[in-house]
């Protein structure tokens, strides 16, 4: 596996190497040694697994401590664009954006560590979005920011009219006022 750091301190992108022939192809979605050499040593508990159609955004979400997630995300079908957020007080990034378009065709997976939010639209006739969460999913630590919020200006690549939103997403806080203890240890 190919790893790229980004922008976002914490946030990784993970490129798998591809062995194709006349049968298809193989590759090592996830591999703990790889992980481990880069400093990542976490314990998944839950994979995830979401089916939507074209012009879905799903988020920004997180949970709050003592729930936080880590999280692997990567696509079995189709095409999106994965955002993370920068929730960490004192962060250099702090409320900056990271965006990478996943697709089955180019395999990629990110890891988008505890103090970020997450998110993603599907740019695809149809997205299987497959992520792995290294604690459970508890319902009272839930929270997120609304997918528009002004400040943090997100260009979801979907026509306004395409959106498709779950009510309890549009009913997120902004930025600004959203729920958040998350602190940057440098």
């Amino acid at each position: 596996m190919l790893l790229t750091t980004t922008d976002l301190p914490g946030v990784l992108l993970f490129e798998p190497q591809v062995f194709e022939d006349s049968r298809g192809c193989f590759f090592e979605s996830y591999n703990e040694n790889v992980f481990k050499e880069q400093g990542i040593d976490v314990r998944w508990v839950q994979d995830n697994q979401s089916v939507s159609y074209y012009g879905v955004i799903r988020g920004l979400h997180y949970q709050l401590p003592p729930f936080a997630q880590n999280k692997l995300v990567r696509v079995n079908r189709g095409k999106i664009l994965d955002v993370a957020v920068d929730l960490r007080k004192g962060s250099p990034t702090f409320g900056q954006t990271y965006c990478k378009v996943l697709s089955a065709k180019n395999r990629r997976a990110i890891f988008i560590p505890k103090g970020f939010a997450h998110g993603f639209s599907v740019l695809s006739k149809q997205a299987d979005v497959i992520y792995k969460c290294d604690a459970f999913y508890n319902k009272e630590s839930e929270a997120g920011i609304i997918y528009n919020d002004a400040e943090l200006n997100i260009d979801w690549r979907i026509p306004p009219e395409n959106i498709i939103i779950s009510d309890k997403d549009k009913g997120l806080p902004t930025f600004a006022q959203c729920n958040n203890s998350f602190v940057f240890d440098g």
